[in-house]
């Protein structure tokens, strides 16, 4: 049972400061409305444009809720004159059977922008959902649980957004805003220390992980002044050792398939963060439905 949205794992998201520019919620919604409509909606044509109409949204099963800026987004740039009217918050806790918002408008632009605004809320409050349970998992521990690079196409800052909404917290956004050297980087630069010297003479005021797959090369980055390293694949016990190594001199990232029934021990090793794939990469969209009132 996930707890409810006055849960502390909520205090540090805010709904308003956290969520994307708005400029760049509408350039996802046109791009993801161009492809749901193309030239137009021939079935909602059927209908006369004038026609106004009321429709709800039901939840149908607990989850944590998410996306309202991307629902918004739709229905407004189809309808400017549609009003929406929540009756629940942005990362609130719903139940089976909820309503959650209520709305009025042309019925034309509401039967168009049903499944593209549905996908946004649904989407997204899988995400945010799967996050709160990671966060509980590992509530009370002073580690943080991370997300990775490994989104939906095209949605990488709506989901982003997401895992901040459910209590969790995101890795850098892509490529451009942090350096992680992995594997082929290490091959590609020839040893541990002369990758880490170049990324720190090149990106001076970028964060920098490197990341490591055992005891031997966690002391190697230790001695050439790594920061922050990534330890790929480690046992427990060999997450324990790497904590006693370090001994604070760095802070420690766990990741490799790391699932809701073993992050606890993990986190439990003394890791700093622990990133998990699955926050992004294998959500279960929530169902919702929107459906017509009189």
């Amino acid at each position: 049972m996930m707890h409810p949205p006055n849960h502390p794992l909520q205090t540090c998201f805010d709904p308003i400061r956290d969520r994307p520019d708005p400029e760049q919620i509408l350039a996802q919604v046109r791009l993801a409305l161009e492809e749901d409509l193309g030239a137009g909606d021939p079935s909602a044509a059927l209908i006369p444009a004038d026609q106004t109409a009321q429709a709800e949204i039901i939840a149908r099963e607990q989850a944590v809720l998410c996306g309202l800026p991307w629902f918004e987004a739709v229905f407004t740039y189809l309808d400017p004159t549609v009003e929406i009217d929540w009756e629940v918050a942005e990362g609130a806790l719903i139940q089976p059977n909820q309503r959650l918002a209520r709305l009025r408008g042309q019925a034309r632009a509401l039967l168009s922008g049903e499944r593209t605004a549905l996908n946004y809320l649904q989407t997204l409050s899988g995400t945010a959902t799967l996050a709160r349970r990671y966060a509980e998992a590992v509530a009370g521990l002073p580690v943080k649980v991370l997300d990775t690079r490994k989104t939906i196409p095209g949605l990488r800052l709506a989901q982003k957004y997401a895992v901040r909404c459910g209590g969790c917290h995101n890795h850098r956004l892509g490529l451009f805003d942090a350096i992680l050297i992995k594997e082929n980087h290490l091959r590609a630069a020839g040893s541990i220390p002369a990758a880490l010297a170049a990324a720190q003479a090149t990106y001076p005021d970028l964060p920098i992980e490197i990341e490591v797959e055992n005891l031997e090369e966690l002391s190697l980055a230790l001695a050439a002044g790594a920061t922050l390293i990534l330890l790929d694949n480690f046992s427990l016990d060999e997450l324990r050792q790497a904590v006693a190594l370090t001994a604070g001199r760095a802070e420690l990232e766990a990741s490799g398939g790391i699932n809701l029934e073993q992050i606890r021990a993990v986190a439990e090793t003394g890791v700093n963060r622990i990133s998990v794939g699955a926050l992004t990469k294998d959500l279960r969209a929530i169902d919702l439905s929107l459906r017509f009132v009189s």
